[in-house]
């Protein structure tokens, strides 16, 4: 009979009073770690940040004047005492209530380093710092929003506080935003918060930071260099009132087409179903506003895309449109026998043509000074290719141009107002579909005095003569992240 084979034990276990104290101590050492080295908890400026809409830094300067709301927050000579004992940066924010006046925070030095009983009426310690309120009901208000445990700030939040310790800074989330930007504030879903750095030179503000599409987002990115080193751009030619470029028309629309109420009358009244939309959101594009000195519109909007290889598809939504004006009442003109007498159809003078292609040359664009760059209409009176759709009284309101270049490039020009007297290229360096790019351009003062410019826009960037930005993915961080890197400039006059 064979022998059996060895049967191999284990090693002795340990006794179940040993194992059980091993298992106590990794559960209670963890305990007694957090107990005697807490998380860091929020101090001062970021508690601030958790409890304002937007908030700015600036730097200390005793030599100039106090400022308007230190004489307004500080009684007697309180103001002035504590201005010429400043060295560090000061802060004014705005709380959830953007209705109300703003706050100031200084450093808890000089006069206001007393016991909380020797504060100004309205005041209060936070931490290293004295926060004094516009009133008592803004005191409380704010008062109840800063909780007293609250953590450290991370990601977007937490670079921005930073920012706002050494530098001369902004952040605002979306409260702050849509005070600001009224109406337009669907067009800005991209920077619903953010953080720039800012600075002055003798043309004006420049700017260098990032923005999100939503809230509190805590993505870790590398270090951003807070030097804010942006080069003037082309300005913006005299015909052009605002330009926006863009790799996907979606980044611009998407905070209008996230609305039910706007989804719903786009599919029932116009026909413009999800499929469709879609290929508005994947489009390239380039939206201008151009002003009209003449005739009853103050200003028209050109809205041009690029069509690439879906042109049947871009057909078929002509088509849908303009059965759906069609019910709306409209005519396209090519359908009137005798259309009657309208607004003649501004022309652009030589000068603003010569601007104008000189600065897309500047821009890099194809020189639209031949036939072979410029876009030649399709004459096709088809209802597709070409169509301007008018009123009853025969007044042109809109419409589209069927465009294509000699290399085969089509783009559809879609226009609010009269007929576009000249159409462009989007240009050669056409923005890549995986780049996530924004790029505006704008005359503010110009937009300010037709009544363009929402009221509550700072009174720097309505006095501007020009306004350029760029939104382009953080260095780092992969497609698809709800944060980029903004860089701007504004141009005051001379």
């Amino acid at each position: 009979m064979p022998a059996a084979p060895p049967v191999w034990l284990p090693k002795r276990c340990p006794p179940l009073p040993l194992t059980g104290g091993a298992i106590l101590l990794l559960l209670v050492l963890p305990l007694l770690a957090l107990q005697r080295w807490p998380r860091p908890q929020a101090e001062g400026l970021e508690k601030l940040l958790r409890g304002a809409s937007l908030l700015q830094s600036f730097p200390a300067n005793p030599e100039r004047p106090v400022p308007q709301l230190w004489q307004e927050r500080l009684p007697g000579s309180l103001a002035q005492r504590q201005w010429r004992q400043q060295r560090r940066f000061w802060w004014q924010f705005w709380g959830v209530h953007t209705d109300m006046a703003p706050y100031l925070a200084l450093p808890a030095t000089g006069p206001l380093s007393g016991p909380p009983a020797s504060l100004p009426p309205h005041a209060m310690r936070v931490d290293d710092l004295v926060v004094i309120a516009p009133d008592a009901l803004s005191l409380r208000l704010l008062r109840d929003r800063l909780l007293p445990q609250q953590r450290r700030s991370r990601g977007l939040q937490g670079r921005c506080v930073e920012r706002l310790r050494r530098e001369q800074a902004v952040f605002w989330n979306p409260g702050a935003l849509g005070v600001i930007v009224e109406s337009v504030a669907p067009l800005l879903q991209n920077f619903q918060e953010g953080c720039l750095a800012l600075a002055l030179d003798p043309l004006g503000l420049r700017w260098q930071g990032e923005a999100a599409s939503v809230e509190g987002v805590l993505l870790p990115i590398p270090p951003i260099t807070p030097q804010v080193d942006v080069p003037l751009q082309p300005p913006l030619p005299a015909n052009l009132l605002l330009e926006v470029e863009g790799d996907s028309l979606g980044r611009l629309l998407r905070g209008l087409l996230s609305r039910q109420l706007i989804r719903e009358p786009l599919a029932s009244r116009y026909g413009l179903d999800s499929q469709k939309l879609e290929l508005l959101r994947a489009a390239p594009f380039r939206l201008r506003l151009l002003p009209q000195s003449q005739g009853p519109f103050q200003a028209s909007l050109e809205l041009q895309v690029k069509v690439g290889s879906r042109s049947e598809a871009w057909q078929a939504l002509l088509a849908q449109l303009g059965r759906s004006l069609r019910r709306e009442g409209l005519l396209d003109s090519a359908e009137r026998p005798a259309a009657p007498q309208q607004a003649p159809e501004p022309q652009a003078s030589e000068q603003e043509k010569a601007e104008q292609e000189k600065a897309e040359q500047q821009r890099g664009a194809a020189p639209p000074n031949g036939s072979k760059d410029r876009l030649p209409v399709a004459r096709r009176k088809d209802g597709v290719r070409e169509a301007d759709w008018s009123r009853e009284d025969g007044l042109v309101v809109g419409g589209w141009r069927w465009v294509q270049s000699v290399d085969g490039q089509v783009e559809v020009v879609f226009f609010l107002g009269p007929p576009p007297a000249l159409v462009l290229p989007i240009g050669q360096a056409t923005l890549a579909p995986t780049r996530n790019e924004l790029r505006l351009r704008a005359r503010p003062a110009a937009l300010a005095a037709l009544g363009l410019l929402p009221p509550q826009m700072p009174q720097l960037v309505q006095r501007s003569e020009q306004l350029w930005m760029e939104s382009l993915p953080l260095p780092g961080v992969g497609p698809g992240q709800p944060i980029s890197r903004l860089t701007g400039r504004l141009q005051v006059r001379r």
